[in-house]
């Protein structure tokens, strides 16, 4: 600590933030302490902005400053493509790939937190699913994705649409021998032919 108070704040409030430790948290703070008055003002303007005007589509639960999203309005809602958190949605969005709609559970089953269906948006995706062709399962590869994308896969098969989940492994640029065993086996496991 700097034993200077209005320091200090800022920089416990950074510490607030994910993946920010002590020294980014400093940095950050130096950095709007070294922003001219205006640059400030827009900085915290544009975080009250956003905390303001910012909310949950009504639709597919991502992030949206209107009731019903962009994606939601102008896109193939044949093909729902489900995800954890409204960021993993900006992730899939970057590849540029996927021309569907999302839905976001706001979460994954997890017994072991006391989270189960009634805790996560399932009720929402399944009254979705009129005229859907198509569901991807895009949670994350750990053990409460897993868990949700195969809960999820056993409400819909019987309805007749189609279910399908991202593959995993191997990221391009990295060395198999750095790889851990649950990445591997799904490398394998997913391989296509050349």
């Amino acid at each position: 600590m700097s034993n200077i108070k209005a320091l200090d704040r800022l920089v416990a409030q950074f510490t607030k933030l994910p993946g920010v430790g002590a020294k980014t948290a400093q940095r950050f703070a130096y950095r709007v302490i070294n922003m001219t008055e205006a640059e400030a003002e827009e900085f915290a303007s544009a975080i009250v902005d956003a905390k303001q005007n910012v909310g949950y589509c009504t639709v597919c639960g991502g992030y949206s400053d209107k009731e019903v999203c962009d994606i939601c309005q102008k896109r193939d809602d044949s093909v729902i493509c489900v995800v954890k958190d409204p960021k993993d949605i900006a992730a899939l969005e970057k590849t540029k790939d996927f021309d569907g709609v999302y839905h976001v559970l706001h979460g994954t089953l997890n017994p072991l937190l006391g989270q189960g269906p009634d805790d996560i948006r399932v009720k929402e995706l399944l009254a979705r699913l009129d005229g859907v062709k198509e569901v991807i399962m895009a949670t994350n590869p750990d053990v409460d994705g897993e868990a949700t994308a195969v809960y999820l896969a056993r409400l819909i098969k019987p309805m007749g649409i189609k279910v399908t989940r991202i593959a995993s492994g191997i990221s391009i640029g990295s060395d198999i021998e750095y790889a851990d065993e649950v990445t591997l086996s799904r490398a394998l496991a997913d391989r296509k032919p050349l």
